[in-house]
């Protein structure tokens, strides 16, 4: 199929497009801002402490990803009940990393497709909540 002018028009129009708007949003970023990846999983077996002693340390093995700058692990606190907490989880991890680009180096380390592959068949449910600082 041959190549006409206009769409190289086109392509190199939308192409310059995709650059402003990734330069804008780079520049909305405030300085110093971090991301924070917070995860929570629900097991299948919820009453299981062996199986949420075995995520716990699945998730302890990330932190030797040298992105992260902070890992934190826990499980829900017996705070007070209201119709806002949810503490239906099993298991939650926190992590901060400098940037998107870390984060994205993060999900593609071996050490995290290693926990993914042995870790994943032990929940039924993970969210994941991703912010910018500000």
């Amino acid at each position: 199929m041959p190549i006409n002018r206009r769409d190289v028009v086109k392509a190199v129009a939308l192409g310059g497009a995709a650059l402003a708007s990734d330069a804008a949003a780079a520049a909305s970023v405030p300085e110093g801002a971090k991301i924070v990846h917070h995860v929570f999983f629900w097991l299948k077996r919820p009453g299981s402490s062996e199986d949420r002693e075995q995520l716990v340390a699945g998730l302890r093995a990330l932190a030797k990803i040298p992105v992260i700058r902070n890992l934190q692990i826990g499980v829900p606190a017996s705070t007070e009940q209201r119709d806002v907490v949810d503490s239906s989880f099993d298991v939650s991890e926190l992590m901060v990393f400098d940037n998107v680009v870390d984060q994205k180096v993060y999900q593609d380390h071996p050490l995290h497709q290693d926990f993914v592959a042995k870790c994943s068949p032990l929940w039924r449910k993970v969210i994941v909540y991703d912010m910018l600082t500000v």
